[in-house]
């Protein structure tokens, strides 16, 4: 396979890294006390929330098709409405992303490139434009 065509899914490595990746991003976001805004929203534990967020990069990243397999279209922005998110919400999701990306992708330009279009889809996915939860401290 030519490079140009190779997916981020398979630049990144596939599946092991996706799942890397993603439990990554939760051990950032239930350890790090800026991302309490959001750790919040989601269950005490968070295997469910890290499943699905695997298995929905897997196909956004051009692998596997899971979450539309198991659940139908993603439906992102109607999935998230019963959670308030806002700047806030939305910048603690990032950061956990940005330290995950930093640590599980090699690649600069893979890295950035797949931050910029997360960065608009997470952007997508405010549904409010008020901080929900100031900031502690």
């Amino acid at each position: 396979m030519p490079e140009s065509a190779q997916t981020p899914y398979d630049a990144i490595g596939g599946e092991l890294a996706v799942r890397k990746l993603v439990d990554t991003f939760y051990r950032h976001m239930d350890e790090l006390p800026e991302a309490y805004g959001i750790r919040k929203l989601h269950p005490p534990d968070l295997a469910g929330s890290a499943q699905k967020l695997f298995m929905f990069l897997s196909g956004w990243l051009g692998g596997p098709q899971l979450f539309v397999q198991r659940f139908g279209h993603p439906r992102l922005r109607a999935r998230h409405l019963p959670f308030p998110i806002g700047p806030s919400e939305r910048d603690q999701w990032l950061h956990c992303m940005h330290l995950a990306m930093q640590e599980c992708i090699a690649d600069q330009a893979i890295r950035e490139g797949l931050f910029r279009a997360l960065s608009d889809l997470a952007d997508h996915m405010r549904n409010t434009s008020t901080l929900q939860h100031p900031p502690q401290g």
